[in-house]
C-alpha cells in the first residue's frame, strides 16, 4: 500500500520546465500524494497547469556575469530560500524535487538547510546551470537523455534515466495508429517555435512549403503557431500560395495537432522533443541557437540518429532548404510512416511514472517510516 507523501516542486516559469512538472505532479497526486508547487509570476499564467494545486511565488534573484547584478541577486535568494524554509515547517515535505530555471535554486537551497531530501530533473542533453549548481549536494539526477553533456562522472551513481514526463494526453498518442497516409492523401505539417512561437518560422516556412512540387503542394494541410506580430503576414503568404492554413498565436489543444499532424516543423526544446517521440511524430528540428549551452541542438542527437528527425541549423534554415528537406521526407509516404516508428523508439512515454516510482522512495512519509535505499540505475 502507498503510504502519503507531501511533494514540493520547483520549476522555472517556461513551458519547458512547467509541462514535465505538471506531469509528475499529476501522476503523484493520482498516487494519493499531496503537491505544492514552487514557481515564478510566469509559471503561474502558464494555463492548463497545475489546476488546484498549492502554488507559491518566491524570490528567485538572478546572479548573471555582471557584478552589478551580484547583490540584488544574492539577496533575492536569501529571501526566497528563507520563505521555502518557512513552508516546508508548515507543508512537511518529504522531498523537494528541482526542475531547473531559477525559482528552483532557494527552493532546493531550502530544502538543503532544512535537511530534506532533494531531487533534480534535467530536460535537456546538456544539464542545466542550477542544476549544475546543485549537483554535488542532491539525492537524485533525473536526466531525459542517456547521453547529458557537464554531467560530472562523480555523480552518475546518484543519475538515473526516466526521460521527460509529458501530459497524459500525449503520452497516449504514442499507442495509437500513425495517421494513414499514401502518396497521394492530404498530408498534414504541423508547425511550432515553442509557446510563443518563433518569427523565423513566420519568415521561413510559408516560402519554403510554396517551392514543394505542385503535385507535393496541392496535398498540403498546414497548422501554424506564429507571434501575434507575424500573424496577418503569414495568413496572407498561405492565401497567396494557395496552401490551406491554420495560423494561430496559441495552441491550447496542442496535444490534438499533433495527433493529427503527419510531420511536424520546430525548435528543439526538451519539451517539444519528448513529445514528438512520445507520440511517435517525424519531424524537421531548426534548433534554437542563442540557448543555454546550445542546449537545443544537443536535445537533436537521439532522435536524428535514429531517424526519426531531420536537424538544420538556423543559418541554413531558408526556404530553399526547407523544400529541399521536405521533399525527401514528403514525397514517399513511406518515408514519413517509417520515420514515426523511429521517432517513437526515442520516446520515454512512462517518464512521469518512472520519476514517481524513483522519488517516492527517498525521504519520510508524513509520520511514516524511514526511506527505502535506492540502488543507482543509471543506464549510459
Amino acid at each position: 500500500m502507498t503510504i502519503s507523501k507531501h511533494f514540493v516542486l520547483a520549476a522555472g516559469g517556461t513551458g519547458g520546465h512547467m509541462v514535465p512538472a505538471h506531469a509528475l505532479a499529476r501522476e503523484l497526486m493520482e498516487r494519493g500524494h499531496r503537491v505544492a508547487l514552487i514557481t515564478d509570476a510566469r509559471g503561474t499564467n502558464i494555463p492548463g497547469l497545475f489546476d488546484g494545486v498549492q502554488t507559491h511565488v518566491l524570490p528567485a534573484g538572478r546572479i548573471t556575469g555582471k557584478p552589478t547584478s551580484w547583490p540584488g541577486g544574492l539577496r533575492a535568494i536569501m529571501q526566497g530560500r528563507a520563505m521555502a524554509r518557512e513552508l516546508y515547517r508548515g507543508f512537511e515535505p518529504s522531498v523537494v524535487v528541482g526542475f531547473g530555471g531559477y525559482p528552483a535554486f532557494p527552493a532546493l537551497a531550502g530544502a538543503f538547510a532544512s535537511g530534506i531530501a532533494t531531487a533534480v530533473h534535467e530536460q535537456n542533453a546538456v544539464l542545466g546551470r542550477v542544476n549544475r549548481l546543485v549537483g554535488s549536494r542532491v539525492d537524485i539526477i533525473a536526466t531525459s537523455y542517456a547521453e547529458v553533456d557537464r554531467l560530472k562522472p562523480a555523480w552518475k551513481d546518484k543519475t538515473y534515466l526516466v526521460g521527460n514526463p509529458v501530459r497524459e494526453e500525449v503520452q497516449v498518442l504514442g499507442n495509437r495508429e500513425y495517421p494513414p497516409l499514401d502518396d497521394n492523401g492530404i498530408l498534414r505539417v504541423l508547425v511550432t517555435g515553442g509557446s510563443q512561437g518563433a518569427s523565423i518560422m513566420s519568415r521561413v516556412v510559408p516560402d519554403g512549403l510554396a517551392m514543394l512540387p505542385v503535385a507535393l503542394r496541392r496535398r498540403l494541410q498546414v497548422v501554424q503557431q506564429a507571434r501575434a506580430e507575424d500573424l496577418e503576414r503569414v495568413r496572407e503568404a498561405y492565401v497567396k500560395h494557395e496552401i490551406p492554413a491554420d495560423v494561430q498565436t496559441y495552441l491550447t489543444d496542442l496535444p490534438e495537432r499533433l495527433g493529427w499532424a503527419h510531420l511536424v516543423i520546430g525548435r528543439a526544446g526538451a519539451s517539444t522533443i519528448a513529445e514528438l517521440t512520445a507520440a511517435g511524430r517525424p519531424a524537421i528540428l531548426v534548433p534554437l541557437p542563442s540557448a543555454t549551452d546550445d542546449h537545443q541542438t544537443a536535445n537533436t542527437r537521439e532522435m536524428v540518429a535514429a531517424g526519426g528527425a531531420r536537424a538544420i541549423s538556423e543559418s541554413n534554415f531558408t526556404p530553399v532548404e526547407l523544400a529541399k528537406q521536405m521533399q525527401k521526407l514528403g514525397l514517399d509516404s513511406q518515408a514519413l510512416t517509417n520515420a514515426a516508428k523511429r521517432a517513437l523508439t526515442c520516446g520515454r512515454p512512462n517518464a512521469a511514472r518512472d520519476f514517481a516510482d524513483l522519488i517516492e522512495r527517498i525521504g519520510p512519509a508524513v509520520d511514516g517510516p524511514a526511506p527505502v535505499e535506492l540502488k543507482p540505475a543509471f543506464a549510459a
